[in-house]
């Protein structure tokens, strides 16, 4: 992956992701594919990276965006995800096909009320 603080642009996560984030990596730790100290070093390393901003997804904000889009999207902590920064920040960056699909739908970006009229899901690769 590009290096995104080097490049100048500033990193936050939702809470929620973080969480999901934690029992990805259990599920990895189950079946063997990693181990459990690398996990927790994983979270340790997000969680006290000052640079790394955290966005709760429990704000209001984020709440009623989520709910808002609730009928157009089956996973609600992709809801909260996409919400939280669409609220936050001009871009999310995802490997998810969906979210980077929602975006693009007007009635979708019309509940998200984005910041940034030009807010867009990128994977990984294609992040400006």
């Amino acid at each position: 992956m590009r290096d995104l603080r080097g490049r100048g642009h500033n990193i936050s996560i939702c809470t929620i992701t973080i969480f999901e984030l934690a029992a990805k990596g259990a599920k990895f730790v189950r079946d063997g594919k990693l181990k459990e100290d690398g996990v927790r070093e994983g979270l340790q390393a997000i969680l006290n990276d000052e640079a790394i901003s955290q966005v709760q997804f429990q704000e209001p904000g984020v709440l009623a965006r989520a709910m808002a889009i609730r009928t157009e999207l089956k996973d609600f902590i992709d809801c909260l995800i996409l919400c939280s920064a669409a609220i936050t920040a001009d871009a999310l960056v995802s490997e998810d096909e969906e979210l980077q699909d929602m975006v693009s739908k007007e009635n979708i970006r019309a509940k998200l009320k984005p910041i940034n009229p030009a807010f867009s899901v990128y994977s990984s690769r294609r992040v400006p």
